[in-house]
């Protein structure tokens, strides 16, 4: 297996992407945060004391999937062109989804896996 990241001598390095043109590109991530059953119903009863934490929590995601270059030493500057973040309550746990697209030059995989984290 190749990593695209790794140089012939295994150093990490940033890929260039000069070369290639910008077209559409497009990137889901899904995860799940487990909570107890207090936590559960604190959410679907609007009881948090912090208030709304799934607005703030869907404001963050949206916030850190535009910050992945500060965050991940090799990935690109590009433009965040459009990022859905989707939270759900279940029986017992916060279901998080989100979609990031872009017109650039490389992918957006890593923001989307950012903005559901």
């Amino acid at each position: 297996m190749k990593f695209t990241h790794l140089n012939e001598e295994g150093a990490a390095y940033m890929v260039d992407v000069t070369a290639k043109s910008p077209t559409v590109r497009q990137a889901s991530a899904v995860c799940r945060v487990d909570c107890s059953p207090e936590v559960m119903r604190a959410l679907r009863d609007g009881t948090v004391p912090k208030g709304d934490v799934l607005a703030v929590a869907r404001v963050a995601g949206i916030a850190a999937a535009k910050r992945v270059p500060e965050l991940l030493p090799l990935a690109h500057t590009i433009g965040v062109h459009g990022c859905a973040v989707d939270l759900s309550l279940e029986a017992d746990h916060v279901a998080i989804s989100a979609t990031v697209r872009t017109a650039d030059r490389t992918g957006v995989e890593m923001e989307a896996l950012t903005a559901v984290t």
